[in-house]
């Protein structure tokens, strides 16, 4: 019973302990082991983020009149220069139809003054009138062309009027709840009608913190990280039952000021949104990719051990006697991996580890401490592992 206390103390005291001797007559573990070289692989962030609209439009009519009709229902997709509500156009029709009368007298005013010019400009060649009465002409002429402009302006606001009575959709998104009812009078841009949010696209606000920030770019200084050009990650939305949202989008804004209350600064990306799946409010992860850890060790999860003083794997190297036996090795980790070479689910190991050190990362669960003796497995097993 002493023996078997002693070995259990052993085991659950890890790689703080030093290599301890096999018992007589144990048998050298069988394990599969990784030679450790670097590689470059895709490095990401996974953030909580918050969706909202690429606009935010308030609806309001731009002239007073009696709300007619409502054009769209509650909660409607709706596209870009569609209707949305009618006014009353009658007044605003008529107002119309007297520029118009208005524009033709002052052209008939016009035709009339160039024709007294040109009626009296030989007579004046003949001293039979004054130089004056043939200023006081070309006069009449201009100032009826100032007329006719100023009558053309007027048909023009006149027509904008009109058309102002037919509200539309500057955007194409969804629209809100009815405000205001129809047989109601909107006294102009004072009242408002509706709202419209956009969301194709849709925007995506998330916090990156201080401390993230300063590692990322004192990796990227020291040559292990190699990030976007000018900060435009690629994103990818992952919802709430862990799915992804198949569109790809990209980072579009990044905040310089650092929020003191929380530690962050503030990024923004935007995703198309073609099918609406995605709506204003929802809270959501964002994945950033697109950039590169490069000269990197990662080891599969598995193979990495915790003794609940830190983070450790087992090296396969030798003991005092020649003896082959499982050295643990206390590692830093970085990000977790899932598109390393060779490895579905592994971590970066930050510190800890070299290249040709035998990690093992088959068989821990016969290792019972540090410095026990060790085998490798068939080779078969051992690319099986790997894989």
């Amino acid at each position: 019973m002493l023996s078997s206390s002693v070995i259990l103390v052993t085991s659950l005291t890890g790689c703080e302990q030093a290599p301890q001797s096999a018992p007589k007559g144990m048998a050298p573990a069988a394990v599969s082991v990784m030679s450790m070289t670097t590689q470059s692989v895709p490095f990401s962030i996974e953030l909580p983020a918050t969706l909202s609209g690429a606009k935010e439009v308030e609806i309001r009519a731009q002239v007073s009149g009696i709300l007619q009709t409502r054009n769209f229902g509650e909660g409607d997709k709706v596209t870009a220069g569609q209707s949305l509500f009618s006014l009353d156009a009658k007044t605003y029709a008529a107002e119309m139809e007297k520029s118009k009368a208005d524009l033709n007298a002052a052209k008939v005013r016009l035709k009339q003054a160039q024709r007294e010019v040109n009626r009296i400009k030989p007579l004046r060649a003949k001293n039979s009138i004054s130089q004056r009465e043939l200023d006081n002409a070309i006069s009449s002429v201009d100032i009826n062309f100032a007329d006719v402009k100023s009558m053309q302006a007027k048909l023009d606001q006149a027509q904008l009027r009109l058309d102002y009575t037919k509200v539309t959709s500057p955007v194409t998104g969804i629209v809100g709840r009815e405000l205001v009812s129809e047989g109601t009078y909107v006294s102009g841009p004072e009242v408002l009608l509706t709202q419209l949010t956009q969301i194709d696209p849709i925007r995506v606000r998330f916090g990156l913190s201080e401390r993230e920030q300063l590692q990322m770019r004192n990796d990227a200084a020291a040559g292990s990280l190699t990030l976007p050009k000018e900060g435009h990650w690629k994103t990818r939305i992952k919802l709430f039952d862990g799915s992804l949202h198949p569109q790809v989008g990209q980072v579009n804004f990044s905040d310089i000021r650092i929020n003191s209350k929380t530690g962050t600064s503030e990024l923004q990306a935007i995703t198309p949104n073609p099918n609406f799946s995605l709506r204003p409010g929802q809270f959501v992860r964002i994945i950033l990719e697109g950039a590169v850890r490069e000269n990197a060790f990662v080891v599969p999860q598995r193979a990495v051990l915790d003794n609940g003083l830190g983070k450790f794997v087992y090296v396969m190297g030798k003991n005092d006697k020649g003896m082959t036996v499982a050295l643990p090795a206390p590692v830093v980790v970085g990000e977790w991996v899932t598109q390393a070479k060779g490895i579905a689910n592994g971590w970066i190991i930050r510190k800890g580890l070299k290249t040709g050190d035998q990690v093992i990362i088959d068989g821990m669960a016969r290792i019972f401490f540090p410095g026990m003796p060790i085998r490798l497995a068939d080779d078969q097993l051992t690319s099986t592992a790997q894989q």
